[in-house]
């Protein structure tokens, strides 16, 4: 066991299976035992762990915490969207339901500090009781008392108590302007490469080798660590695409020890593979099938970043949006109403507007009324102008599928420009079984 890890008032065997779980983190693991103390010792207030994502802080505190049997509440900010969740949490689990039933409807920090003071006086602490508040930046979305309290709350409450903040951002972008009691600062730094090898070899398959899952690691880490850090998301796709890296042993053309082969196998599926990292419209099961259909016929479609999930008729605004950006108004009568007649482009036509493609020039702003009316046409089934229609339109412009190029003062007219290219659309057009070719005025 790594000298870092040794701390009186611990059982050395509990601290041995502590340090079997922590591989690369002996050294933050040690700090953090450090700052914590003896069981029944004070423990300071707060402590503000930071570090990326990935960076194993909750883990290494969950362990210390669990493998110690410590007293402790694990709160996530992401679940206790309000004070009320958060204080009723830390409550049933120190103290039980009668506590977390005693809060009022919409208790404040001094109820909870009440309630808390209360049950202390009836049985007072043996050991320091930890809160770990994970996701801690979204406290600074809460009341503004509450942070400063938090990391005082030991001061508060007379009760041997600490404070465990975790977050992905610096203390600096926590510390109010009227000041607060400082916490003790624990950074994570990210995994080396190094380190990152010597966790993922620990998932080794039990049918191979362990030198053979290393290599593969090895592998792995070439293609992805120049654009992945992430230890979950490495883990993820050593565990997808480690099955492909074995079909020739499987079909016995190469041995385990042929890492040249192997790889020369394994290196087209990789990259395709790179157009997944952080993004998962689709799940492993998915992946996988649709590399067995571009292996079994020809490339369908788009690659799997372009097959966004949108709702039907978030589909057709976007299209409506694309037709409005890229035909000229003019053209709109005669796609969209009928009896038209056809759109002949004469030769003197053809020679004035011959360098003035609307693809090469880039998509035009075009104003609200604009898009419904081509929206209203293009869908099948009749949809009344009810406020969801609007609240989709306000969807696609956050996730910056549309921009609204008009001032904000403008309520009445809004005006917009679609932000997609032709292969994206023409993915999200077959998906609701729509050519959206035959409605673009460059390609008539």
């Amino acid at each position: 066991m790594s000298s870092l890890l040794r701390q009186p008032g611990y059982e050395e065997e509990r601290l041995l299976r502590v340090a079997e779980q922590l591989p690369c983190r002996e050294l933050q693991a040690g700090l953090l035992l450090s700052l914590m103390g003896e069981p029944q010792q004070y423990s300071f207030p707060s402590i503000f762990i930071y570090g990326h994502r990935a960076s194993g802080k909750s883990h290494v505190v969950n362990v210390l915490l669990k493998e110690l049997q410590l007293p402790h509440a694990t709160i996530s900010c992401v679940e206790c969207v309000s004070i009320a969740l958060l204080f009723e949490q830390v409550l049933l689990t120190f103290f039980g339901r009668d506590a977390a039933a005693s809060l009022p409807r919409s208790p404040s920090m001094s109820d909870f500090v009440r309630i808390y003071k209360q049950h202390c006086s009836l049985s007072a602490a043996t050991q320091t009781h930890y809160i770990v508040i994970e996701k801690a930046e979204l406290l600074r979305d809460m009341d503004a008392n509450l942070l400063p309290a938090l990391l005082r709350l030991q001061e508060l409450v007379e009760d041997n108590v600490s404070v465990v903040l975790l977050s992905e951002i610096m203390w600096d972008t926590f510390r109010p302007s009227t000041g607060c009691f400082e916490p003790l600062l624990l950074h994570f730094p990210d995994y080396s490469k190094t380190e990152l090898h010597q966790i993922l070899s620990r998932d080794k398959h039990p049918s191979y080798s362990a030198d053979f899952y290393s290599s593969y690691v090895n592998i792995l880490l070439g293609v992805f660590y120049a654009v992945c850090r992430d230890l979950r998301e490495l883990r993820h796709l050593a565990a997808l695409n480690f099955s492909k890296f074995c079909e020739p042993l499987a079909e016995g053309n190469v041995k385990e020890s042929d890492t040249h082969k192997l790889w020369r196998n394994i290196e087209p599926h990789l990259k395709k593979a790179m157009q997944t990292v952080y993004l998962r419209e689709v799940s492993s099961l998915q992946w996988e099938n649709m590399q067995v259909e571009t292996e079994a016929g020809p490339v369908r479609g788009l690659s799997a970043h372009t097959h966004v999930e949108l709702p039907f008729y978030s589909k057709f605004l976007l299209i409506a949006a694309y037709l409005a950006s890229y035909n000229p108004a003019r053209t709109d009568k005669r796609f969209f109403v009928k009896h038209h007649g056809k759109i002949r482009k004469t030769k003197n036509f053809l020679k004035k507007n011959e360098k003035t493609s609307n693809h090469l020039l880039g998509p035009k702003p075009f104003p609200l009324d604009r898009l419904l009316a081509i929206f209203y046409s293009v869908v099948d089934s009749r949809v009344a102008p009810t406020a969801s229609i609007f609240s989709q339109i306000s969807s696609l412009v956050t996730l910056q599928l549309l921009t609204q190029v008009s001032h904000d003062d403008q309520l009445d007219a809004p005006k917009y420009k679609c932000a997609v290219s032709l292969d994206f659309i023409c993915a999200i057009a077959r998906t609701v079984n729509f050519d959206i070719v035959k409605y673009l005025y460059d390609f008539i």
